[in-house]
């Protein structure tokens, strides 16, 4: 009855929250091994559906053929299908579900309209990135990952060309505002999205030149959405079907919101649902592993819990559950 309660006072918050300047926006998420990916791109898209947030680009930080389909799906049904897709074109991580039955990663585009075929097929990542950002006023992008910092890597180390004479890092610090990612096992230990591109995770880190704020493994561990997704009465979702075939396979109470937790802190701030500390996190690619220094000077700063969770749960699970009004 609690849980029904908080679901109930997010859906009517999100109805009467107040009008901001929209957050522009940039997602970059590996889209395959989980499907918190697609709640959090349903966040995403209903953020957006209410002036929020606005989406630049979407691109997949995994090699794996199905991503850039998946990510495209999402986008169509949400009625946006000319969001860029971009992939990775160098070494970098493929990686699919674990799912053995029903493989949401293959369902969804076979179900589902969309207009990018393969990950092979999109665009460069690297080129979606500096096109998109060099397009923006100063200081004015979000960098929201949920994935491998393959891509955000191999932006840092890209350099001039026909979009922009800067190099990356000069590119990335004049454009972007923050760098918010679901990343790090805090104090110590080995986090997926740190430690499958463990080098990558080490660059990123130490030389990406904007503030970055972390939305540890500990935040969305403790947040379980999409069983009401799974169950939402309508038709022709790709939500409601992703986390029905999959909650069927692994937990018909729900999932962990990693990714979710990440979005919602990248358009609408830490505050009022966690607080933070800042600090700086350090990489040891031999080991993968990830470590945490809490430092007033810090160059990160990492989440952490505040508002009751099972209201943080309900203003997910209710974004989640969002439906276009129209779609295009």
């Amino acid at each position: 009855m609690k849980t029904f309660f908080y679901l109930l006072l997010a859906l009517c918050c999100a109805a009467c929250a107040p009008k901001k300047q929209p957050v522009s926006l940039i997602f970059d998420t590996d889209m395959a091994p989980d499907y918190d990916d697609v709640g959090a791109m349903a966040v995403l898209h209903a953020l957006a559906d209410s002036g929020e947030v606005d989406i630049l680009a979407t691109v997949s930080s995994n090699k794996q053929e199905t991503t850039a389909p998946c990510i495209d799906v999402l986008n169509t049904y949400f009625g946006r299908p000319g969001i860029p897709v971009g992939a990775p074109k160098g070494e970098g991580v493929s990686m699919d579900t674990w799912h053995k039955g029903l493989k949401w990663t293959e369902e969804l585009p076979s179900r589902f309209p969309h207009k990018v075929e393969s990950a092979s097929q999109a665009e460069d990542a690297v080129s979606v990135y500096r096109r998109v950002l060099n397009a923006q006023p100063d200081t004015s992008v979000v960098v929201v990952t949920v994935g491998f910092f393959t891509n955000l890597k191999d932006l840092l180390e890209s350099g001039p060309d026909a979009d922009s004479p800067l190099s990356g890092k000069e590119l990335v610090a004049a454009k972007v505002k923050r760098l918010v990612s679901m990343a790090g096992y805090f104090p110590e230990g080995k986090e997926f999205n740190v430690m499958m591109d463990a080098p990558a995770s080490q660059y990123v880190f130490e030389n990406w030149p904007t503030p970055i704020v972390l939305s540890g493994f500990d935040i969305g561990e403790k947040i379980i959405t999409g069983k009401q997704t799974a169950a939402m009465p309508v038709e022709g979702s790709p939500v409601r079907e992703a986390y029905k075939m999959c909650l069927e396979q692994d937990n018909p109470e729900g999932r962990n919101s990693w990714d979710q937790s990440a979005v919602l802190v990248a358009v609408r701030g830490a505050e009022p649902y966690f607080g933070l500390e800042t600090g700086t996190l350090t990489v040891t690619p031999a080991d993968s592993n990830d470590h945490w220094t809490p430092d007033p000077a810090g160059r990160h700063a990492r989440l952490l819990p505040k508002m009751p969770t099972e209201q943080v749960t309900a203003t997910i699970e209710a974004l989640m559950m969002h439906q276009p009004t129209v779609r295009k």
